[in-house]
């Protein structure tokens, strides 16, 4: 197999994915090789291709990022990654060379950061005016008091100008673009707080509500971190897509070979792509002949043999023998460029989503505010004191909660998110449990997703052990996914390899040798004289003999039959949609009870069967790990991914499945379903707290002291509320 074939399914490491980035890439050097890794998955894995690359004669250093699951390798000139991936393929881990140009850096672990530093900020400075405060309370009067007041305005006006930023921006972001946001009223308590304590103070006022704006900022702040762990930053799978593009080729002309930019390819080139390499253009083979693995673009389970005429397209992988293709598309004109398009076209109209904040928000904000104003009017009218209204306008806007509001989600999420962890599903997209919750509709992929993606042996019984001999020796000798097969199961069966001599792979047909003086084949019905069936099949010829057929079976993945019947059973439908041939697929279908499917569809198919379901109103889960995939897993309400799928396909979607079972698929729904729930109950909570407190300020009964309880209890409340979900 090579490094470009789909990886074997590996145990992900729940801890390994979850963590957040810490390092922000440094922006590429010319020289510089990056290389994606989809199958590391722990510290030890960094550490054998860290060493495997740097033992690399040539390569100056190599770093692994976990997260970005991304090798980037400086080295010196002339080396390339085609002689860099074979080396991580003699180790174990599969590799696929990334455009260096159509990478960016990852702000994630600096967001974080900049989070937990306002948080801390806010943190230590509401503690110390709180401690200044309680000295207010008991009793300083006069000049004490006035110093204590001063302090504390001295303390919180830096912390909250630095600490706040993150609400001062969206606020502002919200109101150019004319709405409002959960922000809007956030911004507008700690500004007015701010403004009348300021105000309280330099009149020798009793009260000042620092300690009620620091006490907001720091539990609103502790929210938006809670919400920021809850899920991995996920980068533009458009992006991700781009940069599987081949960044060179081997142009040929007068049959001399020559490196180039793929940029520098023109439509009439001829391209040399060599075994294991990936199709840098749309063409047409012209000359030899190989195995062709499409299965990361169309879903095809089996390898399609490749001869001159047939037309291939960028980012399938050449598996055996060398092609040279004549150019028919390139650049932007590529399927694989294509792909992306849809990808990113899908991705802008799912962010159009509105949250169940944002959708709280436009009632409760133009509430909050008219309610503040009317306080404002009405206290001014009556008193004729500008001093008495403003101080009563504040203790309405600080006890009506926006603390309360902006735990309300994220405190679900992350309760919700940490019970599916457990289970195995990393929750990436913020909304994402609130798009699950509404989900009626299924779409599944065959290979790789509710398949293995790697053929089984299903009658190693029924050869004989020399057979099992001879065809385990020729089997090691090949490359493809069929041969390995037999191998895996021929060693796991105890046998032996036979003294066969001369193996020699023969591209786009099979693998050949000799013993006993006898030629002996492995391969191609048609090559070795076998009958072609509807199943899918090796052959191997011995001498004079009638050929035997190996059966194959795509296997299921664990849990797939659990995962589908749980969701049959919960009142949605399920759809099968895949590449792959209809026979294989209508196979599947009965062996799962799915009624609907739908064969050897394209990525634009898959892409517009989705849009088609959801024009009809419904809310659609797609679950898809290839790059067929990608387009749809983007274009879907809310989409499953597994870790082992490729990264493009991972990036497009809102949950990873961080194991190989299939079972919690079913499981997410309902806690989605509960997760929404909690996140109403919240709301309704925060709703009740305003409606028994918000009287108290607005009869001018609300002193600073008040205020902070009323908003401290309701955050304590809602997210213990959110802990029920664990």
């Amino acid at each position: 197999m090579t490094a470009q074939m789909r990886p074997p399914s590996a145990a992900a490491c729940p801890g390994c994915l979850a963590a957040p980035t810490d390092a922000v890439e440094q922006p590429l050097k010319p020289a510089q090789i990056a290389l994606s890794l989809p199958t590391i998955h722990c510290q030890a894995c960094i550490s054998a291709v860290e060493r495997g690359l740097n033992a690399y004669p040539g390569v100056r250093s190599a770093r692994v990022n976990l997260t970005l699951k991304r090798a980037m390798i400086d080295a010196e000139d002339g080396i390339a990654a085609r002689d860099l991936i074979p080396v991580l393929e003699r180790l174990g881990y599969t590799a696929h060379e990334l455009d260096p140009g159509a990478l960016s850096a990852t702000e994630s672990g600096r967001a974080g950061r900049d989070l937990l530093i306002r948080l801390a900020v806010a943190g230590f400075a509401s503690m110390n005016v709180m401690l200044l405060s309680v000295s207010v309370w008991s009793g300083a009067t006069d000049a004490t008091r006035d110093m204590f007041h001063w302090i504390s305005a001295a303390i919180t006006l830096p912390a909250i100008a630095y600490s706040a930023q993150p609400f001062f921006r969206n606020a502002w972001a919200a109101l150019s673009a004319g709405r409002l946001n959960m922000d809007v009223p956030i911004v507008l308590a700690i500004l007015l707080a701010l403004v009348t304590s300021l105000w309280e103070t330099s009149l020798s006022g009793e009260h000042a509500y620092f300690d009620a704006a620091l006490t907001l900022t720091f539990f609103l702040l502790a929210g938006r971190y809670l919400d920021f762990r809850t899920r991995a930053v996920a980068r533009s799978a458009a992006e991700e897509l781009a940069a599987l593009e081949v960044p060179r080729a081997l142009r040929v002309r007068d049959g001399v070979e020559q490196e180039v930019a793929v940029a520098d390819l023109a439509v009439g080139d001829h391209v040399l792509v060599r075994p294991g390499g990936r199709m840098p253009v749309d063409g047409v083979i012209v000359s030899g002949q190989s195995e062709l693995d499409r299965s990361l673009l169309t879903g095809e389970t089996l390898p399609v043999f490749a001869a001159t005429g047939l037309v291939v397209s960028a980012g399938e992988v050449n598996l055996t023998g060398p092609l040279t293709i004549r150019a028919t598309a390139v650049g932007e004109e590529t399927s694989l460029h294509r792909m992306a398009d849809l990808v990113a076209i899908a991705e802008s109209g799912r962010s159009r989503y509105t949250s169940l904040a944002d959708s709280a928000a436009k009632l409760y904000a133009p509430g909050v505010h008219i309610l503040s104003a009317l306080s404002f009017l009405g206290w001014y009218l009556w008193s004729g004191d500008l001093r008495v209204a403003l101080n009563i306008a504040a203790a309405v806007l600080i006890i009506t909660c926006p603390c309360a509001l902006g735990l309300a989600v994220p405190a679900v999420t992350t309760a919700a998110s940490g019970r599916l962890f457990r289970k195995g599903m990393l929750i990436k997209h913020a909304t994402a449990l609130e798009r699950l919750a509404q989900v009626d509709t299924v779409v599944f992929d065959k290979t790789g997703t509710l398949t293995a993606g790697t053929p089984e042996v299903t009658n190693l019984g029924d050869h004989s052990r020399q057979d099992l001999e001879i065809a385990l020796a020729l089997a090691e000798g090949s490359a493809h996914p069929l041969s390995r097969a037999i191998a895996q199961a021929a060693r796991a069966a105890d046998i032996r390899p036979a003294a066969v001599n001369d193996v020699r792979e023969v591209p786009g047909y099979g693998a050949e040798g000799t013993w006993r003086g006898q030629r002996v084949r492995l391969g191609r019905a048609s090559w070795v004289g076998g009958a072609q069936g509807e199943k899918t099949a090796a052959w191997l010829a011995v001498g004079p003999h009638p050929p035997q057929a190996f059966l194959f079976v795509d296997a299921l993945r664990p849990g797939a039959a659990k995962a589908v019947s749980a969701l049959l059973a919960a009142g949605k439908d399920v759809y099968l949609v895949s590449g792959d041939s209809a026979g294989a697929v209508e196979n599947l279908a009965k062996r799962l009870k799915i009624d609907r499917w739908l064969a050897e569809a394209l990525p634009e198919d898959k892409a517009a069967r989705i849009a088609d379901l959801r024009a009809k109103g419904r809310k659609v889960l797609m679950v898809g790990d290839g790059l067929n995939d990608t387009a749809a897993l983007a274009a879907a309400d809310v989409s499953i991914s597994p870790a082992s799928a490729l990264d493009a396909a991972r990036v497009a979607s809102d949950i990873v499945l961080l194991g190989q079972d299939l079972t919690p698929i079913a499981e997410a729904c309902e806690t989605a379903i509960r997760a929404t729930r909690r996140i109403k109950e919240n709301f309704r909570i925060a709703t009740v707290y305003n409606v028994i407190a918000v009287p108290l300020a607005v009869a001018g009964l609300a002193t600073p002291l008040i205020a902070a309880l009323a908003m401290s209890t309701s955050s304590i409340t809602v997210s213990l509320n959110a802990l029920r979900l664990r």
